[in-house]
């Protein structure tokens, strides 16, 4: 069988994956993408992500240097205001981070994972030195001093400059190159859906906190007429399969009670699709010709738009890197350099999602008056608020 050479190999056709893809190959490397699955591309069928991503200010940047904004903006919502209520006690406190304080643009944009696929797909196969394989996943490497054996599959044999990992939490790279990762579980699980609602989001994203874990709504582009949100809603493993077993009204009913009426009387909209949530970091995110990206070196709850955005920062660090190096593309002092600049940025964030969302979990009253006190003292000094948004937008 005939050797298939490209520059690049990337494991994983999530919404990770692809972007890596279209990125790597609108700066000139020959790729190739491969992933088990084909990617769901329409939110009506059969394992659509039907979750959404809120793409930061640094993500959007990603994005466009990519030739991925221009299709994707005419459907993102704009999220101008992180709102934090803290309902566990009456009557709820509230807290406002406005993008006005610290930018002339947005916090970020929310867009659907499906659509984000769709545009993504369309997008490589405008790309001829880029090759989305479906169906066919990886399966084995060799690292050798010049290049990267690797064996799909399929039974294909591909060589390769460099082999990037951006499949997933349970990574077969990551595996391939015996690299531990460090797993905390916490018994919770979140469930994802849309609403519409009453009132208007004003470009609004809404975390409530009680305990088990926040209950967020994300802007949307209105449906028929009516303003709508994505939600996730995060509560232990038992309680999300008890909400996952009742009906659409009990369910709605159930989710306008936990919402605290923030955004009006909620309609569900579509499906509900649920998902465990984790904490994990690879001990390493380099070996000999691999660099891991994504799930595949850092897993962390859904708070504050991180993940997905961390997950850009690892790619655009990666593409900067090669982007000057493509002589040398893929050989240690580059990787070292991607390890240096992206390892500890991941543990101090993944660090600080695990203790907001402990946070969250609890049903100490004691730990709701320290959160409560703990948001309005964040808030209240303008300098460490400003400070703070800039840290969650990706600033160091």
């Amino acid at each position: 069988m005939d050797r298939i050479r490209t520059d690049i190999v990337i494991s994983g056709g999530g919404v990770a994956g692809l972007a890596a893809a279209v990125a790597f190959g609108a700066a000139g490397f020959d790729v190739i993408v491969v992933d088990p699955a084909p990617p769901v591309t329409d939110a009506a069928q059969d394992g659509a992500d039907l979750r959404t991503t809120a793409f930061l200010q640094p993500a959007k940047a990603f994005l466009d240097r990519a030739g991925l904004w221009e299709p994707l903006a005419p459907h993102a919502t704009a999220l101008d205001v992180m709102r934090i209520v803290d309902a566990a006690k009456e009557p709820a406190s509230t807290r406002d981070f406005v993008a006005d304080d610290i930018s002339d643009a947005p916090f970020g944009w929310n867009l659907p994972n499906w659509l984000l696929r769709r545009v993504m797909v369309d997008r490589i196969a405008q790309m001829p030195n880029v090759t989305l394989r479906t169906g066919t996943g990886f399966a084995s490497m060799v690292a050798r001093l010049d290049q990267a054996l690797v064996r799909l599959s399929d039974g294909t044999q591909v060589s390769a400059k460099l082999v990037i990992g951006a499949d997933g939490r349970n990574s077969a790279v990551r595996q391939a190159n015996d690299i531990d990762a460090a797993t905390t579980r916490y018994g919770q699980k979140a469930v994802t859906f849309a609403v519409t609602h009453l009132q208007p989001h004003g470009g609004i994203s809404t975390e409530v906190h009680r305990d088990g874990g926040p209950f967020t709504l994300v802007p949307l582009p209105d449906v028929d007429g009516r303003p709508c949100s994505s939600v996730v809603w995060m509560d232990t493993g038992p309680k999300i399969a008890a909400l996952m077993a009742l009906d659409d009204a009990a369910f709605t009913a159930a989710a306008n009670t936990r919402s605290a009426g923030v955004n009006g009387p909620l309609t569900l909209v579509g499906k509900r699709s649920v998902w465990p949530i984790i904490t994990q970091i690879a001990d390493r995110i380099t070996a000999p010709r691999t660099a891991l990206v994504a799930e595949a070196a850092h897993v962390m709850p859904p708070i504050g738009a991180q993940g997905l955005n961390m997950s850009l920062a690892d790619m655009a660090s990666l593409l900067d890197l090669a982007a000057d190096n493509r002589d040398t593309l893929g050989q240690p002092a580059m990787l070292a350099a991607y390890e240096k600049a992206r390892h500890s940025d991941m543990r101090l964030r993944v660090t600080g999602i695990d203790a907001l969302n402990r946070t969250s979990m609890a049903a100490s009253p004691l730990i709701h008056d320290l959160r409560a006190m703990g948001v309005k003292a964040l808030h209240d000094a303008a300098p460490i608020r400003h400070r703070l948004m800039k840290l969650g937008l990706g600033a160091s």
